[in-house]
């Protein structure tokens, strides 16, 4: 397992040097979105209009923050759990996103897409989002401002911990863990 800092966007080049295990710094900007903001973005990728941030190389982040405090660019900012966006992923990735972030197991479906399309998904340590949103340097609402803590949001982000669940190999994280300790005949 390796350690790497990376700015976003990322790159093939960043996605293709990385492995299910690696901790990974990120520093840039990541776009955050769950499920009702996914719904819509992936609705005007296949009527072809534009998104609300550049795709190409993007981050996206599977949180609803909470509301800051006085001086804070972001509450709490833990992930969300993925597998709501797994119907979604893959065409987030063949249109030019490169990443995800959230919490717990993607389908077989969202894996393949990350080979195909050279895309990661990282996790992040649920759980953890007070601690997490301290990495959040900025915010801003860009899209989707009705749906309150789930609206689309541009966030800066330094040195912000993930780990690579699932590689652009196919390689996952969490069974690869399962197998480490299962009982072998």
């Amino acid at each position: 397992m390796a350690e790497y800092t990376l700015n976003t966007p990322l790159t093939k080049e960043d996605t293709k040097k990385l492995k299910a295990g690696d901790i990974v710094y990120l520093n840039g900007t990541l776009i955050t979105a769950r499920d009702a903001a996914h719904k819509k973005l992936v609705a005007l990728l296949e009527a072809k209009e534009e998104l609300p941030f550049d795709i190409e190389g993007s981050v996206i982040y599977f949180v609803g923050p909470t509301p800051p405090k006085p001086g804070d660019p972001i509450g709490s900012a833990g992930p969300t759990t993925s597998y709501r966006m797994d119907s979604y992923s893959p065409t987030m990735l063949k249109y030019g996103s490169l990443g995800m972030i959230g919490k717990g197991r993607r389908s077989q479906e969202v894996k393949d897409a990350c080979k195909e399309f050279g895309g990661i998904y990282f996790g992040a340590t649920g759980g953890a989002g007070a601690l997490l949103g301290k990495k959040i340097t900025s915010a801003e609402v860009i899209a989707y401002p009705e749906l309150g803590p789930e609206a689309v949001r541009k966030i800066t982000v330094k040195d912000f911990p993930v780990t690579v669940i699932n590689d652009t190999y196919g390689a996952d994280l969490y069974q690869m863990g399962r197998d480490q300790y299962e009982i072998k005949d």
